[in-house]
């Protein structure tokens, strides 16, 4: 049952980030990128915190590490490696993404973001030593092709000609997220993951507010849009995170990275209900084809 939710935690994060990379696309029209970043990570410590302080932290830590062999104490050597995934998860990572996604379609961000399984998978092999057995390569074969085409629009945009910069700069987001994926595999055996999720956020936020001051940015937002900035911060990055390490922690940091290729496809049809940016058969298909995948890896574990 553990394993179980490992994986409805690693899906919904998926969801969660899906949602997030699509909706952010409306706020971009009104705030810089290293502004929206900024925002979105302050507000997701803020309540984190918040949460970490209050009554309720002993009770949500009580059933998310039932069964689970933790550790309380986090060493210096562990805050350093905190620090690693704020910068590369919380800072880089965002900034790069936001970036891309002012240039290109927000269908086109949250599929080219399927680029991290690769960067997921070979690191997950060659760094972390996790195991991967014959049904594995089926599961991660199927998550890879159906990112490839959904990528390309069935091979059909191997050149990503007006959109190349934006797309670049989505790719190298994937990538700092990748690595950041794999580090936390060493904080995801820590008690208190709400503490660890809030001081990443907190790091990660408050470079990028430094940044934007410097930078002399705005972060005047219209009244009507300040409740989805809420929502990111609040529900789409709060409730993530933890999730993401809880996640990492049952069924690690490989098959977590993996499934959260499925962000891809929630934002895509997010962006379609919310955007009315175009959303095919052929799309659906490949989702289709890597929740398939998922399926593989989650019944062929033992």
């Amino acid at each position: 049952m553990n394993r179980a939710w490992g994986y409805i935690s690693a899906l919904t994060v998926a969801l969660l980030f899906g949602v997030w990379f699509s909706l952010d696309k409306t706020l971009l029209g009104y705030l810089h990128p290293f502004a929206l970043a900024a925002l979105t990570y302050l507000i997701a410590s803020a309540f984190l915190f918040l949460v970490n302080f209050s009554p309720l932290r002993e009770r949500i830590l009580e059933f998310i590490n039932r069964k689970s062999d933790v550790e309380n104490y986090i060493t210096r050597k562990e805050y350093f490696i905190l620090f690693l995934t704020a910068v590369f998860g919380s800072t880089i990572a965002p900034a790069l993404y936001l970036n891309g996604l002012f240039r290109i379609t927000a269908v086109n961000a949250a599929l080219l973001a399927n680029v991290e399984i690769i960067f997921i998978i070979i690191l997950g092999i060659l760094f972390l030593k996790e195991r991967v057995v014959k049904r594995d390569v089926l599961g991660f074969a199927f998550l890879f092709v159906g990112a490839i085409f959904l990528s390309t629009n069935n091979l059909q945009n191997l050149s990503f000609n007006q959109s190349l910069f934006g797309s670049l700069l989505v790719i190298s987001a994937s990538f700092f997220w990748s690595m950041d994926t794999i580090l936390s595999k060493f904080l995801s055996h820590k008690r208190n993951i709400i503490f660890v999720t809030a001081l990443k956020t907190l790091i990660g936020g408050s470079i990028l507010f430094i940044i934007s001051l410097i930078m002399g940015l705005s972060f005047t937002l219209p009244l009507d849009k300040v409740p989805l900035l809420l929502f990111i911060g609040l529900v789409c990055l709060s409730f993530s995170l933890p999730l993401i390490y809880y996640a990492i922690r049952i069924i690690g940091s490989t098959r977590t990275g993996s499934i959260f290729s499925l962000a891809s496809l929630f934002g895509a049809i997010t962006a379609f209900f919310v955007l009315g940016e175009p959303l095919t058969l052929s799309q659906l298909s490949f989702g289709i084809l890597m929740i398939a995948g998922v399926y593989i890896l989650y019944t062929g574990e033992k």
